[in-house]
């Protein structure tokens, strides 16, 4: 969908939303679409201290990464041509991947690279001509019909919202980190995007508001991070290996969490990059397995063991968090043939042996971590008062539902497929602790979900439906307020 579907891509932000939310509406196959105009202009323009400012955090790769310093700032994720990191190059190679050293903690393993703004769209060269793929515009297009008047794209001009700009906020994170770090990153932009947005009251209205909170809006593994950060705040897993209990500190900071998409339970398209590395588009390079393997969120994504993912040529169910498996199989860091990708990565270290060992030690320690950080998130709790929980997902997609290991080196094989959204299956986005056990009726789930909507589209497809932008209105503009008892 480009701009011309949604009508204008540029708005004032009084007359303008009626014309956004009419160019969003007519945004589908040729079925009838709700009047979101006619709906929701109103609201949209209701008083400001009426709503609660909005979060976007998008998705793995949703982030775009630089690596600044007094020379210049370079694009690691975001654009591709120029003076990018190419991964196909040993230097950029080592910009897009992690550090990887024996015996320090994952927290110490730093870059220089960090994370600047969402991704609203991805410009890519080719043959010498720029081409532009859309990946958060069409959400933030929504939020902005919606009356919310988003930071990044009001300062950089892609929608004339004038000087009123500061009641959308788009979270950008390193998607390749651990996302407990993710999280605490989120607080402190919580707590900055707080005074901000107090400060901003009293001097445009006198007044402020005692009782500000934050909706969020978080696509697919951004929904993992809210989920960590409602239920823990800032707080780190406990470094006794216990499995903490909800706390709930985040949830002094939000009233509506939306979550689009999330792989609640996993994806296997996570175990498939681990494995045999990714192509995200024709348009780009190839990134090695070893190169990804370096990322501890990727693993945080992987499937639960439990469900049954992952089985042997005898349908013996293995273990995705054992290090073991991998090694026997050959996968991700312990394939021997990306021994050429590790010597890019770890240019120090001489010994094809030393690589190995550095590479299981790192294997063996990011699966730990998802490991736990799964286990934080699942166990059972009763959401808060004043807190609402929401889902939005897919189940009209072939979904990769399980695979069977085969031999050494050899990348494991789709056995079955279950309704999903291409990515995540519906079965995962809701937690259903049925799939691996005795079915019984009424889905049985950790999450205490107040609302989950089934949509027909694909992963990011999601955010550009109609009933998405309609549903996700409700949520934000009309649905009444603390409802939970």
């Amino acid at each position: 969908m480009g701009s011309a579907a949604l009508g204008v891509t540029r708005v004032r932000c009084a007359s303008g939303v009626f014309v956004l939310l009419a160019g969003l509406a007519a945004c589908t196959t040729g079925l009838p679409g709700p009047d979101l105009g006619g709906i929701y202009n109103r609201a949209a323009q209701q008083g400001h201290f009426e709503r609660n400012p909005i979060i976007v955090i998008p998705g793995v790769l949703g982030s775009r990464l630089v690596q600044r310093s007094e020379e210049r700032t370079r694009t690691v994720w975001g654009a591709f041509g120029g003076n990018w990191a190419d991964p196909r190059g040993a230097e950029g190679a080592r910009l897009l991947a992690l550090p990887m050293d024996r015996d320090v903690p994952l927290r110490d393993l730093r870059d220089d690279v960090e994370a600047i703004e969402v991704l609203d769209r991805i410009r890519v060269i080719l043959l010498r001509l720029p081409v532009e793929q859309k990946a958060y515009f069409h959400l933030l297009g929504a939020l902005g019909a919606g009356g919310y008047r988003d930071e990044n794209l009001g300062l950089a001009g892609a929608i004339d919202y004038g000087s009123d700009h500061y009641t959308c906020f788009q979270f950008a994170y390193d998607w390749r980190r651990d996302n407990v770090e993710n999280a605490r990153r989120l607080h402190e932009f919580i707590l900055e995007k707080r005074a901000y947005v107090l400060a901003e009251d009293r001097r445009r209205f006198g007044r402020e508001r005692s009782d500000l909170k934050f909706d969020i809006v978080a696509h697919s593994m951004g929904g993992l991070v809210t989920r960590y950060y409602l239920r823990y705040g800032a707080a780190d897993l406990p470094a006794d290996g216990s499995v903490p209990a909800p706390t709930w500190a985040g949830a002094e900071h939000v009233e509506h969490a939306v979550l689009v998409a999330t792989p609640n339970a996993g994806s296997i398209d996570a175990v498939r990059n681990l494995i045999e590395g990714a192509s995200f588009s024709f348009l780009l390079p190839s990134f090695p397995p070893a190169l990804l393997g370096t990322m501890p969120a990727l693993y945080q994504l992987l499937p639960r063991t439990r469900h049954g993912a992952l089985v042997a040529e005898d349908g013996t169910q293995l273990d995705l968090f054992d290090a073991a498996v991998w090694k026997t199989y050959g996968w991700g860091l312990l394939d021997p043939s990306q021994d050429e990708s590790l010597a890019e990565l770890l240019p120090d270290v001489a010994s094809r042996a030393e690589r190995s060992e550095i590479a299981e030690a790192h294997l063996r320690v990011v699966l730990r971590r998802a490991e736990r950080f799964h286990e934080a998130l699942d166990r059972p709790a009763r959401t808060p008062p004043g807190l609402l929980l929401h889902l939005i997902a897919g189940d009209a997609e072939p979904t990769a539902a399980r695979l069977r290991a085969r031999g050494q080196g050899e990348p494991p094989k789709i056995i079955e497929s279950a309704p999903g959204d291409g990515v995540v299956l519906r079965t995962s986005a809701i937690l259903d602790e049925r799939v691996g056990a005795d079915w019984t009726p009424g889905v049985k789930t950790p999450i205490d979900w107040d609302r989950v909507t089934f949509l027909f589209q694909d992963h990011l497809g999601l955010t550009r439906d109609p009933a998405f932008t309609d549903n996700l209105l409700f949520v934000l503009l009309e649905e009444p307020r603390h409802t939970r008892p």
